[in-house]
């Protein structure tokens, strides 16, 4: 389910109740659009998204997520747009895009078995406002369209998404999955968090979820970008020399195989 894909100009995509805010609401200063630009150009989609800009909760980030000009020194795993400490008993696995072999994601797999997993992204954001409001909503719709439950609750981070995912399951029907969507602003990027497995059941589970997202450390960089796109993972020195370990045995077993094409995941495991 694409949950952070821009909607179309339709009726399902209004929201009674949101409130227009001042179409000249920064979005990053060096990325947005000519400034004569008045609010008859701008096209009901990106009227509709700034009308769900808020501002930022006022969320207590002292203890993390960080951003990087504001983190306490330690040892860190350098994936681009995300710096992890190491950690016992994590798996990471990063996600690509099969059609890009863009790094988009990482999850990572906590507790024994693999109890509890968290998927993280980051999103370029406004300077001033808070997105995590309107992405919310969103998926909220989208859960709600298809089936599935979706409720908002206070957490330690601000406003969480409490949901249960529908999925068709092997014989025909209905299942759900339960999932905890946490969005924290931060300064010019956002983060999002899946908690799922136990980690979206159980209290012990979930804090112990948090702890790792909140030892997060984000690397927005100082490039343009529009506010939602996507920032991009890297992979560390060490894992980018296993990974072409990886293509070369298999370059010779299969010449057409290519760059990360082995799986829809790189695993480090620390």
């Amino acid at each position: 389910m694409a949950m952070f894909r821009r909607k179309k100009d339709d009726a399902a995509s209004q929201v009674e109740g949101d409130e227009e805010v001042d179409l000249s609401e920064d979005t990053d200063e060096t990325a947005t659009e000519s400034a004569d630009v008045t609010s008859e150009e701008i096209t009901p989609e990106e009227r509709r998204r700034r009308s769900r800009l808020r501002p930022r909760e006022d969320v207590d980030l002292s203890n993390g997520p960080f951003d990087v000009d504001d983190a306490p020194e330690g040892d860190r795993i350098d994936f681009g747009a995300l710096l992890l400490a190491p950690g016992e008993d994590v798996e990471r696995r990063l996600d690509v895009d099969e059609s890009t072999q863009l790094l988009t994601g990482m999850t990572a797999v906590i507790g024994e078995g693999g109890a509890s997993a968290v998927q993280l992204q980051v999103f370029a954001a406004p300077k001033t406002s808070g997105i995590w409001y309107g992405i919310r909503r969103e998926i909220a719709e989208s859960i709600l369209a298809g089936g599935g439950t979706a409720d908002e609750v206070d957490g330690d981070l601000g406003t969480e998404l409490h949901a249960r995912m529908p999925s068709q399951g092997p014989d025909g029907r209905t299942t759900f999955s339960p999932a905890r969507f946490i969005g924290v602003d931060g300064p010019r990027w956002f983060l999002r968090a899946v908690l799922s497995g136990h980690a979206a059941l159980d209290d012990d589970a979930a804090e112990r979820a948090m702890k790792f997202v909140r030892s997060v450390v984000v690397r927005r960089g100082g490039e343009a970008r529009a506010p939602r796109e996507l920032l991009e993972f890297t992979l560390p020195p060490e894992l980018l020399a296993q990974v072409r370990e990886q293509e070369q045995s298999a370059g010779e077993s299969d010449p057409a195989v290519g760059p990360l094409e082995r799986g829809p995941e790189i695993t480090e495991t620390r």
